[in-house]
């Protein structure tokens, strides 16, 4: 590990744990992420990162819990098992709280990428995905910490969507916004205890430095 990578994980560290709103009142887990390989719901983990994107794609940018800074819309268009964390649009600190129901896996974006097509430009769906990869390709830090206990082996959970989609699909508008991509290092939590959590996860890209805190209460 170079000094730079030690660098930016030890600001990224410092980031997380400054941006903690809240302590935990429930005990970590000792095995809180599901393996990268595993399905979830009989999910592949990849298709979950396809998921995870359209959910994205289907706000408009002013009412999305990507742009979100306190976390009040962080129920928004969720459903079934899994509930689906946002990470944010920049390189900025976010703080966000919420509530969630008992018996949810979470979908954390440890940091992620989204590749679509430029209006107008004939995009190809090797172009997108190869632009999704190359946007996360060396991150020099990747922090997942859960009820103050620091979550090892990120790296392990790269994920990238198989086959193209189209981003609009659940969008309100319908309109189509294909080839779409997916790219990034994706966290499966298993479902949290009934109580308070705090989570924070952050990763330093060439390109991107994200760093976001939940406190989520799971009731």
């Amino acid at each position: 590990m170079n000094s730079s990578t030690i660098r930016h994980r030890s600001a990224l560290a410092f980031l997380l744990l400054a941006a903690a709103s809240g302590a935990a009142s429930a005990p970590p887990r000792t095995d809180p992420d599901v393996p990268p390989q595993e399905s979830v719901e009989g999910v592949a983990q990849s298709e979950w990162v396809r998921a995870w994107a359209q959910w994205v794609g289907s706000f408009d940018k002013g009412a999305s819990p990507v742009t979100d800074p306190s976390g009040a819309l962080c129920d928004r268009g969720q459903r079934g098992p899994v509930w689906f964390l946002a990470g944010t649009p920049g390189n900025r600190r976010t703080l966000r709280h919420c509530r969630i129901p008992r018996n949810k896996y979470l979908f954390v974006p440890v940091v992620a990428q989204i590749s679509v097509p430029d209006r107008g430009a004939d995009f190809t769906c090797a172009r997108v995905t190869q632009s999704a990869a190359a946007f996360t390709d060396d991150p020099t830090a990747l922090v997942l910490e859960l009820d103050g206990v620091i979550v090892d082996g990120i790296a392990a959970h790269r994920q990238a969507t198989t086959t193209c989609f189209d981003m609009g699909a659940q969008s309100e508008s319908k309109v189509a916004v294909y080839p779409s991509a997916a790219n990034g290092y994706f966290v499966m939590l298993k479902p949290l205890s009934p109580g308070r959590h705090v989570l924070g996860f952050g990763g330093a890209l060439p390109a991107l430095l994200q760093a976001v805190t939940y406190t989520l209460d799971v009731e």
